[in-house]
C-alpha cells in the first residue's frame, strides 16, 4: 500500500511539472506589459467619459499590478475621474491619499498637488443668483490662495506652475477686490482709519503676488494702482494733502494707457491749485 501511494505521488508530481513546463513564464517584462494593456483598456473608457467604468477598471489594475508604475498611475486617474465628474471632495482625499503613499514620486506628486490646489480653486461658488464676489464670504478663495501659493514655494518650476502661476493671479484678483470693497464700504460711511487699514492689509498681504503682476518695465498692475487711488481718495477727504499726494504720485508709476493714470493726474492737479 505504502509503494502504492509513493507511485501516486510520483505521478502527480511529474504530471504537475510537464503542465508548469506548458505554461509561459511570467516574467517581469510580461507583468509590465499586462499591466499597460489593463491600463490603456481603462484609459478608452476614460477618455470616453465613461467615468464609473473607467474607474472600475483602474481599481482593478491597482489590485492586479500594485507594484508596477500603471498602478500608481491608476490611482492618480481614478482622483482625475472624480475631478471631471465635479466631485472635488473626493478627489481632493484621493490626491491627499496619492501623495501620503508615494512622496517620493516627485512629479507624480507635483501633479497631484496641482489638482487640489484647482480643486479647491473649482470649489468657489459664482452662481448669479449670490452676492457680486467682491461681497461673499472669500474663505474658499483664501483657500485656494494657500494652495496656490504652497505649491508654488515647494514647485517653482514644474510642468503644472505656469498654470497654477494664472490661477493664483486670478484668485489673488479676488481676495484684493474685496478688501477694496469693504474699504469703499468704511469710507462711504466716513471710517477713514478702517479704510486705511484694509487697503494698506491687500497692499501689504498680498505684496509678492502683486509684485508678480508687475509689467515687464517694473509698472505696478491696475490692481494696486486701484488700491493707491482709494488711498489716495481716503487721504484727500483726511486733509492729509501730503499723504494723498504720495498716494497719486505711486499710482503714475503704472501703466500709463490707464485710466487710473488720468483719475490721478487729475487728483494732482487739484492738490496743486490749493497749493498742498
Amino acid at each position: 500500500m505504502r509503494r502504492r501511494a509513493s507511485l501516486v505521488l510520483a505521478l502527480a508530481i511529474t504530471a504537475l511539472s510537464a503542465a508548469c513546463e506548458n505554461e509561459p513564464v511570467k516574467t517581469a517584462l510580461g507583468y509590465t506589459e499586462d499591466a499597460k494593456r489593463a491600463y490603456d483598456a481603462a484609459m478608452e473608457q476614460y477618455q470616453a467619459h465613461a467615468w464609473i467604468e473607467a474607474q472600475t477598471m483602474f481599481r482593478e489594475v491597482k489590485r492586479k499590478y500594485s507594484y508596477s508604475k500603471w498602478a500608481r498611475q491608476a490611482e492618480l486617474r481614478i482622483a482625475d475621474a472624480d475631478y471631471e465628474q465635479e466631485k472635488y471632495p473626493e478627489a481632493i482625499h484621493e490626491y491627499k491619499d496619492f501623495i501620503h503613499a508615494h512622496r517620493a514620486e516627485n512629479d507624480d506628486v507635483a501633479y497631484a498637488r496641482a489638482r487640489i490646489a484647482e480643486a479647491t480653486y473649482a470649489q468657489i461658488p459664482e452662481s448669479i443668483l449670490m452676492p457680486a464676489a467682491e461681497e461673499r464670504d472669500q474663505g474658499t478663495v483664501v483657500d485656494a490662495y494657500k494652495e496656490f501659493k504652497s505649491f508654488l514655494a515647494d514647485y517653482p518650476d514644474s510642468k503644472q506652475t505656469p498654470h497654477v502661476r494664472e490661477l493664483i493671479t486670478q484668485v489673488l484678483g479676488r481676495l484684493v477686490r474685496h478688501e477694496l470693497y469693504v474699504a469703499r464700504y468704511y469710507l462711504d460711511r466716513e471710517n477713514y482709519d478702517a479704510t486705511i487699514a484694509r487697503i494698506q492689509y491687500a497692499l501689504k498681504n498680498y505684496a509678492g503676488e502683486l509684485e508678480r503682476l508687475r509689467t515687464a518695465n517694473g509698472a505696478p498692475s491696475d490692481l494696486e494702482s486701484e488700491a493707491l487711488r482709494l488711498l489716495g481718495q481716503t487721504y484727500l477727504r483726511m486733509h492729509k494733502w501730503t499723504d494723498a499726494r504720495q498716494a497719486f504720485e505711486s499710482v503714475l508709476q503704472g501703466d500709463p494707457r490707464s485710466p487710473l493714470i488720468v483719475q490721478a493726474r487729475g487728483y494732482l492737479e487739484f492738490l496743486k491749485q490749493r497749493g498742498a
